[in-house]
């Protein structure tokens, strides 16, 4: 069974999982990652279960980001229209995009205290002829 780790605090990512949960035909169990322990047997970390989409195969192998996406909705009826995603031609752009919104969406979420700390941001400027 693969097994998809989950941010169950986030209201978009509750939304998908629950219509994966509705769609899904077997093979596909979840996990939210505020259910775990924090110092239990997570491979990742949790901060990098957090920032992206983790899934981890029958087999063992963990997937992360836009290829756990299309891995888990492969185990429901509507998988074929994620399955474009992983094409090569389209596949740069796709996990690019899902990259920007997955670091934003941290960020948003856990880590905006850190955005928005003025004393921790640097500024540098480039002079001419330097």
């Amino acid at each position: 069974m693969d097994i998809l780790f989950y941010d169950g605090q986030c209201p978009l990512c509750r939304k998908e999982i629950e219509t994966l949960k509705r769609l899904e035909q077997g093979g596909l169990g979840f996990v939210d990652i505020h259910h775990q322990p924090d110092d239990g047997p997570l491979a990742p970390g949790k901060e990098a279960l957090l920032r992206r989409l983790h899934l981890v195969s029958r087999q063992g192998q963990w997937v992360t980001g836009l290829d756990a996406t299309v891995r888990a909705w492969s185990h429901t009826p509507v998988g074929w229209l994620f399955r474009p995603l992983a094409w090569p031609l389209v596949r740069p752009l796709a996990r690019r995009f899902y990259e920007r919104w997955a670091d934003r969406r941290y960020d948003q979420r856990y880590a905006c205290d850190r955005c928005n700390d003025t004393t921790t941001r640097t500024v540098t400027t480039e002079q001419p002829g330097l």
